[in-house]
């Protein structure tokens, strides 16, 4: 594989760049997201992970503001709360994240989890490509959708194409948001991922520190000097993912971005790789299309 940098990017189908290190802010308290992200930006990030559910849009968009780093440079995301996933929910929370962060658009917006029904998850891609098509959004996708939500989200799409007048008109997805770290690998998903060249985001890299001193992981940091957080970040840049490691703590957050100067081997990215299935968060991708 080509080497990495924190300047590396993944094509999105939209045309667009996603940089493959993204800073998180989940569970960061609204009052410490601008600092939290200046840290971010100081130590190399560009790439900011937000949500209307974290409720700190706000500070991201002002540390974004105040950065001196030109708009262009920085990619910006946030999504569409469980509660706002139909089609008049999401298109007005695409508005008031504009209005909090105070940007001019929004890199890219995800429906946060496939709740509301097969009709309402429809009417919200549709509000997402309208806003794409508005200028609002660049990029559009989803986050925790298991393969049957895809497969209903291509099918959606399909027949927007048809509804709306042709080739494109149907959006184009171009990110999928999961919890995906070595114990919880989700295969499926990411097969389906590499079919369509959807971006895979990884939340949770760090597993929420609930493994650290496992045997292979603690071997791995000790041959090559570096933290078990550290690790974990090379195995899913390594897989092709894009991690979202988060921390409001400005010497985790350097260390975090420290992840390019050493690789693990090929036999080392699957040995740390098991087959469990073990969320650390909320599991939405389970939930039946009805839901």
């Amino acid at each position: 594989m080509a080497a990495l940098s924190i300047a590396s990017t993944f094509k999105l189908n939209s045309g667009y760049e996603l940089p493959l290190l993204g800073f998180g802010l989940y569970q960061t308290p609204p009052d410490e997201a601008e600092r939290a992200v200046a840290a971010a930006f100081a130590a190399g990030y560009r790439h900011i992970d937000s949500a209307a559910a974290y409720k700190n849009e706000s500070g991201a968009g002002a540390a974004i503001r105040n950065s001196g780093i030109p708009r262009s440079d920085i990619f910006f995301t946030s999504k569409v709360p469980p509660a706002g996933v139909s089609y008049a929910g999401t298109a007005a929370q695409v508005d008031r994240t504009l209005e909090l962060s105070g940007l001019d658009y929004i890199d890219l917006m995800l429906l946060h989890a496939p709740y509301g029904g097969p009709e309402n998850r429809k009417g919200a891609w549709r509000a997402l490509v309208e806003a794409v098509e508005a200028g609002k959004v660049r990029s559009i996708g989803v986050s925790n959708y298991g393969v049957h939500h895809l497969d209903e989200l291509a099918q959606h799409i399909r027949e927007l194409e048809e509804e709306r007048g042709g080739a494109g008109k149907g959006g184009v997805l171009s990110v999928g948001q999961w919890e995906i770290h070595p114990w919880l690998a989700r295969k499926d998903i990411v097969a389906w991922s590499a079919k369509h060249n959807v971006a895979v985001e990884a939340y949770s890299p760090l597993v929420r520190g609930e493994r650290w001193g496992e045997a292979t992981l603690a071997a791995l940091a000790k041959k090559y000097g570096v933290s078990e957080a550290q690790v974990l970040l090379r195995w899913s840049l390594q897989k092709g993912h894009v991690p979202l490691p988060k921390s409001v703590t400005p010497s985790r957050i350097k260390a975090n971005a420290d992840v390019y100067g050493f690789a693990l081997t090929d036999a080392e990215v699957a040995e740390l790789e098991t087959t469990e299935y073990k969320p650390v968060c909320w599991d939405p991708t389970v939930a039946p299309l009805k839901d």
